[in-house]
């Protein structure tokens, strides 16, 4: 028996439901709810105690802690009936399990091949990458990094080059792909070390850390001619895939009238090497890495059971990989594909429209404010993203995740190596908030843009050397926050 979505290619989706009265015009969700959880919303100055208790990282607040969890996008999204009917069909088989036949014949629908490496998660595959192909002295070059993704690549001994074109780091533009690769730079740089010290040429699409902006097909297909051409491999990171294909679709006239599936064909076909993370990609649990090229395939192999488990579950439980299979299936559906970033973009215009500084157009992921407009006479090294998400917990008991500099890792000789770009992420678990607390979010960032003014700097108190952004803790400079309190009982007297 199998849970499988028909598959039904249509042109008309969620975007395309126009409302009578303009002024209702929301984006419409096309599933129901019917499994709820319960929230909890603290009163103001037990949200104080509770970001600084948690050394003012989002990370370590407690979710009972928060209203509204918008850290990520990650393994938080809401799975279908049909993940969950057919987690009840594992097999818990440690090999030949029919459960990871179901995953390849998945994967064969999806991407049209048959060699798949199954891995726990994301960063898994980035560290089997990382394993496979960066020696001491090699680059890795990349649109732009991503914080696991680099961590891995500098620890074999690699140096990651980003070539995103100069677009991707202006804010607010009308350019529909700033994620793109500077094709002329990407030359330049595999001319000027070697193809031979070019570990892989990595494309991230969408792209996280400039606010989850997405790559055109145009630019992707050009990069893997690039890499052809000079021998080198070509990796797409396809865990925000989902997102990038919606706006290929709805942005970029060549993908127009293409299928979901068509586009994945022609990126498989064309990249050496896909690898993504089941959390983003089919909202489930786990990764994987596929290819057309078997003796790539085999070249990685061995690492799945040093590293995750046997070859037929990675590191996954079995259940875990039937709700992954079918999620790829539903990552055909435009229905699945488009919510996401319609939640972000009604959001993003919400806050545009307060004059908030948000990143535009809107991406994936979620929505990104620009903490550099937001609070613009921050140094960096008081890490004004990060002390922005402090704030917001404050004033609505909403978690958001600091992607600036407290992001970055230090350069080798201790300085801070400042972030192109200091942003606030406010990601949107797939199928999970309704437009009611979407707007909530809205009016309390208004409030914090309003009182900006109040909005001091961060210190470290305790430093991680890898991955400081994950457990490290801070305090505030000064008293700003007990300060941002009695302004939110000013206002808002005794409401939540």
């Amino acid at each position: 028996m199998r849970f499988q979505l028909k598959k039904v290619q249509k042109e008309h989706y969620i975007m395309s439901v126009k409302f009578y009265k303009s002024e209702n015009q929301v984006p419409l969700e096309m599933h129901k709810v019917r499994v709820v959880q319960k929230l909890n919303l603290l009163p103001v100055d037990e949200r104080l105690r509770a970001i600084q208790k948690a050394g003012n990282n989002t990370f370590l607040l407690q979710n009972k802690d928060i209203y509204l969890d918008m850290l990520t996008d990650s393994g938080v999204n809401a799975m279908s009936d049909r993940q969950t009917a057919a987690m009840h069909l594992a097999d818990d088989s440690y090999a030949g399990s029919e459960t990871f036949n179901r995953l390849k014949t998945a994967m064969k629908e999806v991407f049209g091949t048959d060699n798949v490496l199954p891995a726990h998660q994301g960063r898994a595959c980035e560290n089997i990458l990382a394993e496979r192909f960066v020696k001491p002295g090699m680059i890795a070059i990349m649109n732009f990094h991503f914080t696991t993704t680099k961590a891995h690549v500098t620890r074999c001994g690699g140096e990651v080059v980003e070539v995103l074109h100069k677009k991707g780091l202006i804010p607010q533009s009308d350019d529909p792909f700033k994620g793109d690769m500077d094709l002329q730079e990407l030359r330049r740089v595999i001319k000027e070390y070697g193809p031979e010290k070019v570990a892989y040429v990595r494309v991230e699409a969408g792209t996280n850390l400039i606010g989850g902006q997405p790559v055109s097909l145009e630019n992707m297909l050009a990069v893997a001619d690039v890499c052809h051409e000079f021998g080198v491999p070509s990796v797409l990171d396809a865990s925000l895939l989902q997102d990038n294909i919606y706006f290929m679709k709805t942005r970029e006239a060549q993908c127009k009238y293409m299928t979901p599936k068509e586009i994945y064909h022609l990126l498989a076909g064309k990249m050496d090497i896909i690898y993504f993370s089941a959390r983003k990609l089919g909202f489930a649990r786990g990764g994987a890495i596929i290819s057309h090229n078997t003796e790539l395939i085999k070249s990685m192999m061995e690492y799945i059971p040093l590293y995750e488990g046997f070859l037929t579950y990675g590191g996954i439980d079995v259940r875990s990989i039937e709700a992954m299979a079918e999620g790829l299936y539903e990552s055909l559906d435009m229905d699945y594909l488009s919510h996401g970033p319609e939640f972000i973009n009604y959001l993003v215009n919400e806050l545009d429209a307060y004059g908030v500084p948000m990143i535009k157009p809107a991406g994936g992921l979620g929505a990104h404010i620009d903490c550099q407009g937001f609070v613009p006479d921050m140094p960096h090294d008081q890490y004004p993203a990060a002390a922005v998400a402090t704030a917001l917990y404050i004033a609505g008991g909403i978690r958001g995740m600091e992607r600036g500099t407290l992001s970055e890792q230090r350069e080798a000789d201790g300085t801070e190596r400042f972030a192109e770009l200091e942003l606030m992420r406010l990601a949107m678990p797939r199928r999970v908030y309704t437009l009611s607390q979407i707007k909530y979010v809205a009016d309390r960032v208004k409030w914090l843009w309003d009182n900006r003014q109040l909005i001091g700097g961060l210190k470290w108190v305790e430093e991680p050397q890898v991955l400081r952004f994950f457990f490290g803790r801070l305090k505030e400079i000064g008293h700003w926050q007990e300060e941002l309190v009695s302004k939110f009982k000013e206002d808002f007297g005794e409401s939540l």
